[in-house]
């Protein structure tokens, strides 16, 4: 693995890769993820689903690029494993394909060895860089991957934990910079637009307990893709991207999902 720091995991507040555990059912989280986690359930008890739809969108975007020949994967955001991690969806459609995962999290480190077991033809790594901080991490993915051949960035459900003031538009387009002709880019969002009161009460909550949420318009969150080529059907519910390419999550169409999720290709 490269770019190991050791780092002390902090337990005295909430992290998001672990609320995000907590929602799946995961038992890599602590008492303080768990406490803002049903903070959250009360203000929105759909926040489970939205998070197995999150997952799924990445396992179909996945199979899509796989299908179309993308062999490389950068995975920023990577969260606590969770079967089937997005190199497993890859690598069966394409066994050779090489992944880099990515996560700021000491926790995601302690268990990166279960993202590390893949077929024998592919490679996957893990890089511990935090996501704003993109030149480590092309630094770190240029030891694994090929930057003259075509790479997936994904960023799913990442985002919306990048404030404007610490530069998300221009985050993503650093790491996309140096990326060849017929890369992609993999990415799903929270926004406010369909539930005002209840992501204005979130935010508020989150904001107190050292965690900031950034929900972003429709208009906000198509600005990522400027320069690339949408993939159609283009900005969508996350759940309806292609839905053809995996199996429906228990409850997904029960209400709103208060997100976008999209791909899109660089020319």
């Amino acid at each position: 693995m490269t770019g190991q720091h050791p780092v002390e995991i902090d337990t005295s507040r909430p992290h998001p890769a672990r609320m995000y555990d907590w929602y799946l059912g995961g038992k890599d989280n602590y008492p303080v993820d768990e406490a803002m986690g049903r903070q959250m359930l009360a203000l929105d008890p759909r926040v489970p689903v939205m998070a197995r739809v999150n997952r799924a969108f990445m396992q179909r975007a996945t199979r899509w690029l796989a299908g179309r020949g993308v062999r490389q994967f950068l995975d920023i955001g990577t969260g606590i494993p969770t079967e089937p991690n997005l190199h497993q969806v890859a690598q069966r459609v394409v066994p050779d394909a090489r992944v880099v995962y990515c996560d700021n999290d000491p926790i995601v480190l302690a268990h990166a060895a279960a993202l590390l077991r893949g077929t024998d033809e592919g490679t996957t790594e893990y890089l511990q860089a935090d996501a704003r901080d993109p030149d480590a991490i092309l630094a770190g993915a240029r030891k694994v991957l090929d930057f003259d051949r075509p790479i997936a960035l994904s960023l799913v459900a990442l985002l919306h934990f990048v404030p404007d003031e610490d530069g998300a538009h221009e985050l993503v387009r650093r790491l996309l910079a140096p990326l060849p002709p017929g890369s992609h880019l993999v990415l799903t969002h929270a926004t406010a637009d369909f539930t005002p009161e209840e992501s204005a009460a979130a935010t508020a909550k989150l904001k107190a307990a050292g965690v900031t949420l950034a929900l972003r318009s429709r208009a906000e969150f198509s600005r990522f893709f400027d320069g690339l080529d949408l993939v159609p059907p283009g900005i969508s519910i996350p759940h309806e991207w292609h839905p053809e390419l995996g199996e429906p999550v228990p409850g997904q169409s029960d209400g709103v999902i208060p997100g976008y999720g999209a791909v899109a290709r660089k020319p």
